[in-house]
């Protein structure tokens, strides 16, 4: 579950600058968005960068943003020039978690006739491979949305944490899911139950992170990284992608026989047979996403 921990955290800082600073942007569809900085960047334009923008809220996770966060993602998704994604936050939070004041008074008929906070979950169903550049705090629901993603890399200042239970409640958007997958069921209980927050080190040792960069260089790594995924193939990017995911709903019997489908069904891309002849033919390969 997701959760806005304002009055948790340590007293206030200097409010550090954002990333990004304009209010709004519009994505390549041309929508305007209120809670969300959405550029494309990268040398050739290929990564998408959604950046959250609450700051006075650290980000909280609201209806509205999130509501925003799947329409931007589609967007992304749709353009045939974007290979790779890129969320984000502010120095200080990348989301402190879920608008608490917006869930508070609702109701068990609500949360479980509304299926409460299914939208979340677009995140980890986009095709495209997805970076989450986590600075500051990624708490609850924030700590969740970087788990959807598919790379997590943290800014030496990060803190990770499911505190939910300080408030009379458990994670329910993947929480105690995936924090169990991504660093066992010791340390993913111990968070869970105590409410207590991992270093942006415990969590790369712990395997949740797997970068660790300055603050200030942590967003442009981020984007160098989506674009050297973005140069490769993103038919056959889609399928790795698949691949691993697979590893996560599978047995491993089961996980190989899809991934040698996977492997297999390369051998009928116009992609596949680019990249083996450039080998070959010492060249660096001409993707054409067929």
């Amino acid at each position: 579950m997701a959760l806005s921990l304002r009055a948790l955290l340590r007293p206030a800082q200097a409010p550090a600058r954002l990333l990004l600073r304009a209010p709004a942007r519009l994505c390549s569809a041309g929508t305007q968005f209120q809670y969300l900085v959405v550029e494309k960047k990268g040398a050739k334009q290929n990564v998408g960068v959604i950046q959250l923008n609450r700051p006075k809220a650290l980000n909280a996770l609201c209806d509205g943003l999130m509501n925003e966060m799947n329409q931007a993602l589609d967007s992304f998704e749709k353009d045939p020039h974007v290979g790779a994604i890129v969320i984000t936050g502010s120095e200080k939070a990348f989301a402190a978690g879920a608008d608490i004041k917006e869930m508070q008074n609702r109701t068990f008929q609500e949360c479980y006739g509304g299926n409460f906070l299914a939208h979340w979950n677009r995140v980890s169903l986009v095709r495209k491979p997805v970076i989450a550049a986590v600075n500051g705090y990624a708490l609850g629901g924030g700590c969740e949305l970087a788990m959807m993603c598919d790379i997590i890399f943290a800014g030496e200042k990060a803190q990770f944490g499911q505190p939910e239970i300080l408030l009379g409640t458990i994670p329910g958007a993947g929480g105690t899911q995936r924090l169990t997958r991504a660093v066992g069921k010791s340390l993913a209980m111990e968070m869970v139950l105590t409410g207590d927050r991992i270093s942006a080190q415990e969590a790369k040792e712990a395997g949740l992170v797997s970068k660790i960069y300055p603050v200030e260089k942590l967003l442009e790594e981020a984007i160098s990284c989506g674009e050297k995924i973005a140069g490769n193939s993103k038919l056959v990017t889609a399928m790795a992608k698949e691949a691993v995911n697979a590893a996560f709903e599978m047995t491993l019997t089961e996980g190989n026989k899809m991934e040698k489908r996977l492997f297999h069904a390369t051998f009928a891309t116009d992609d596949r047979k680019e990249g083996m002849a450039a080998f070959v033919e010492k060249r660096k390969a001409n993707f054409t996403d067929h």
